[in-house]
């Protein structure tokens, strides 16, 4: 066997595994078969989406309506929320006053108990001195 030595004008093609070639002489590639005319009359012709370009009219338009129906989401949102707050204020109010009477009516009461306290001491001392003198 003689071993092909590059010649100008001439390719060498690349050696390949010989398990599995087939060295058939007229043997197509899928990539050449794509190429072939007779499968480019088998595929069906490919649509093009028409390309939408609003004009710049139209495409403010579309801006000022998705921002008035955004800002008028938002103003929906935060009168809720101000409600809200508004409400939860009232509650957190009258909490608060409600925690003041009875902290009030806690400390009367803590006074008076002293007072009775005071009160009872000064009896048992007088009642010490009579049973004592």
């Amino acid at each position: 066997m003689k071993e092909a030595t590059p010649t100008p004008g001439k390719l060498i093609p690349p050696v390949l595994n010989k398990r599995g070639v087939n060295n058939s002489p007229k043997q197509t590639t899928s990539k050449e078969m794509e190429r072939t005319p007779a499968n480019e009359d088998k595929s069906p012709p490919t649509k093009k989406k028409p390309t939408f370009k609003p004009s710049t009219l139209e495409s403010a338009d579309l801006f000022d309506t998705t921002t008035a129906g955004a800002s008028r989401e938002v103003s929906m949102m935060l009168s809720k929320f101000a409600e809200v707050l508004s409400d939860r204020a009232a509650v957190d109010t009258s909490q608060m006053k409600e925690l003041e009477d009875i902290l009030t009516e806690a400390r009367n009461l803590e006074s008076y108990l002293k007072e009775k306290k005071n009160h009872l001491r000064q009896t048992l001392a007088v009642i010490s001195d009579k049973l004592l003198g």
